[in-house]
C-alpha cells in the first residue's frame, strides 16, 4: 500500500440499482484525491440490477436454534489441510496472512485487567459491571444530549500478532439492555516499539434509545488511521507494521441501576495481505448447498431513508438477516411493531435500523453487523479475512455460510449485472464444477436472490487487494473480508472448520 493510501474499510454498502449509493471511497487513492467521508456518502456506484430495473434485537427464548451442520446430506471432509487437493502447493497449508484472536472463556476474562467489572461463568461466560469506577458525563454527538453514566473497564492482555499487520479490525458480541451501552478501543504497538493512541472502534448498543450507535471519525497519529472500523498503517511500503495490540472495553449504565451490558466475545483480526490484482486459483472441493433464506435489498427501495438511503444500500443487513434466520433467529411481532405493516420482510428493515452507524451514516459497518447477529439467542458473530475459496468450502461443508465483501466492475462478475465499489453477499454453497452459489441481495426480488457465479471470477474479486475502477484508477479490494455467524455452542465439526480458518 503506497503512501497516503487508505484501505478498504467495512463502511460500505451494496449495489442495488442505477441510483445506488456507494458507502466507500475509492480506497487506496492518494490523499489529495480522496474525498471526505461526507462526500463519499454521495458517491454513486455504477450499477444496474440484473433482470430489473428501538428495541434490542433478541429472539423469543422459545424460538428454535437450528443446527444445519447435522444435515445428513452434508458430506464429510478433512479440514486439517486448507489447501485444495490438486491446487498449487497441495499437501501443505499455505502461509496464513491473517491472525484472529478473541477472548471468550471465563479464564480469558479473568486474565484481563478488570476495573469495576467481573467475569461470570456458565454455559456462555461473559463480562459484566460489578462496582463502577465512577460517573462520567457523555454528550452524544448525534443527538447533542448529555447524560450521566456509571462506567467500568476491562483491558485485554497484550496479544502479539503471529502476522505483523497492516490492518486490524475488532469485533464483539454483547447484550446491552435498556440504560446501558459499551465502547471498544484498540491500542497497537508498532514494529519500532512505539504505540498508537487508544483508538475508539465503536460506541455501541443493540438498541438506539440510549445512545446513537457510531464509529468515530478523525482518528490517527500520522502513522496509522482509523477508517470507520479498520485500523490501517498509513504507509505499509515503509515496512512499518502493528506487531501487537490490546483491546479495552468500557461498560456504561445509568447511575443507581443494576442493569449491565454483558460481553461474551471480544476479538480482533490483524492481517498483512500482499497487494495483488489477481490471486492464485484453487481447485474445486465437494459440492454442497445450504438452505439459507433469500431476501432482496431491492424490495426495500425507498423505505426508511434515514437508515442509509433506504433498501438499495442495505446489502450488509440484508445478508446478515439471511444468516441469522438460517440459524433459527426470529424477531417477535413486538420487536417489528415499529415497521410499516405494508412492507414485506420487516425483519430486514429491523436489521438495517440495528446495524446503522450514525457517524458513518450507513449500515455497512462490519463489526456492527457481527454484533447485531450476536444479539440473537445463542449466536456468535466475527469479522475476519479468509485466504481462499477452499476456506469457504470447508465452512460450507460444516454447515456454516459466510458473508463476503467484494468490489468489481460489471464485466468482472458474469451474471451480476452491476458494478460496485463495495458489496456484501452470502455464500451458501458450491456447484459440482466449483462455482460459487451466493444469495446476492442486489437482486430485484427474493426469488431472484440465488445466483451462481463463476469460481475464478468470484475468487478474484473477493480476494484481491487492488483493482481498476471504471475510470482506470487503481483502487483497493477487500482482500478476503467476511463475516462469520455461528452457534454459541458449535458442534465438534463446526469447531474444527472454524479453527481451520483461524476462528476459535
Amino acid at each position: 500500500m503506497s503512501q497516503a493510501e487508505q484501505p478498504f474499510s467495512g463502511a460500505e454498502q451494496g449495489s442495488g440499482g442505477t441510483d445506488q449509493l456507494s458507502r466507500t471511497a475509492d480506497p487506496r487513492t492518494p490523499a489529495a484525491d480522496r474525498p471526505s467521508r461526507r462526500s463519499v456518502l454521495a458517491a454513486a456506484v455504477v450499477a444496474a440490477v440484473a433482470g430489473g430495473t428501538g428495541s434490542a434485537a433478541a429472539v423469543d427464548p422459545a424460538g428454535p436454534v437450528l443446527d444445519p451442520a447435522l444435515d445428513p446430506d452434508v458430506e464429510p471432509v478433512d479440514v486439517t489441510d486448507t489447501t485444495a487437493a490438486g491446487a498449487p502447493g497441495a499437501g501443505a497449508a499455505p502461509a496464513r496472512t491473517v491472525d484472529y484472536r478473541a477472548w471468550t472463556t471465563y479464564d480469558d476474562w479473568r486474565a484481563g485487567a478488570a476495573q469495576g467489572v467481573r467475569a461470570v461463568a456458565g454455559v456462555r461466560p461473559g463480562l459484566v459491571v460489578d462496582s463502577p469506577l465512577g460517573v462520567v458525563d457523555h454528550t452524544d454527538p448525534h443527538t447533542g444530549t448529555t447524560a450521566r453514566w456509571e462506567y467500568a473497564t476491562w483491558t485485554s492482555p497484550v496479544h502479539r500478532l503471529t502476522v505483523p499487520a497492516t490492518e486490524a479490525i475488532a469485533s464483539w458480541n454483547a447484550s446491552t439492555p435498556a440504560g446501558t451501552w459499551l465502547a471498544v478501543e484498540f491500542q497497537g504497538v508498532y514494529s519500532d516499539g512505539a504505540e498508537t493512541p487508544w483508538y475508539v472502534l465503536g460506541r455501541w448498543a443493540s438498541g438506539d434509545q440510549d445512545i446513537k450507535r457510531a464509529s468515530v471519525d478523525g482518528q490517527g497519529d500520522g502513522r496509522s488511521t482509523v477508517w470507520t472500523d479498520t485500523v490501517a498503517i498509513d504507509d505499509a511500503s515503509t515496512g512499518l507494521r502493528l506487531v501487537s495490540y490490546r483491546l479495552r472495553l468500557t461498560l456504561y449504565r445509568r447511575p443507581g441501576t443494576k442493569a449491565t451490558p454483558t460481553v461474551w466475545r471480544l476479538g480482533a483480526m490483524g492481517s498483512d495481505v500482499p497487494d495483488r490484482f489477481t490471486v492464485p486459483a484453487t481447485a474445486p472441493g465437494p459440492a454442497h448447498e445450504l438452505k439459507v433464506p433469500r431476501y432482496s435489498q431491492e424490495t426495500h427501495k425507498g423505505q426508511y431513508p434515514e437508515y442509509d438511503n433506504g433498501g438499495e444500500a442495505w446489502c450488509s443487513p440484508t445478508s446478515s438477516q439471511m444468516i441469522v434466520e438460517y440459524w433459527g433467529g426470529r424477531l417477535t411481532a413486538g420487536q417489528l411493531a415499529w415497521v410499516d405493516p405494508s412492507y414485506a420482510d420487516p425483519q430486514v428493515c429491523h436489521a438495517a435500523r440495528h446495524t446503522f452507524d450514525h457517524e458513518y451514516a450507513g449500515c455497512g459497518n462490519w463489526p456492527f453487523n457481527a454484533a447485531y447477529a450476536a444479539t440473537f439467542k445463542d449466536l456468535q458473530g466475527v469479522v475476519t479475512r479468509l485466504t481462499s475459496l477452499t476456506d469457504l468450502e470447508t465452512l460450507i461443508a460444516a454447515g456454516i455460510p459466510a458473508m463476503t465483501s467484494q468490489s468489481f466492475l460489471k464485466e468482472e462478475l458474469t451474471g451480476a449485472g452491476y458494478g460496485t465499489a463495495g458489496h456484501l453477499m452470502t455464500v451458501i454453497g458450491f456447484t459440482v464444477d466449483g462455482d460459487v452459489i451466493a444469495n446476492d441481495p442486489a437482486s430485484p426480488s427474493n426469488a431472484a436472490v440465488r445466483r451462481v457465479y463463476r469460481r475464478r471470477e468470484f475468487e478474484n474479486v473477493w480476494l484481491r487487494t487492488k483493482r481498476h475502477n471504471a475510470s482506470g484508477k487503481v483502487v483497493s479490494g477487500t482482500g478476503g473480508v467476511c463475516y462469520l455467524y455461528f452457534p454459541a455452542r458449535p458442534t465438534a465439526r463446526q469447531r474444527t472448520a472454524l479453527a481451520s480458518v483461524g476462528v476459535r
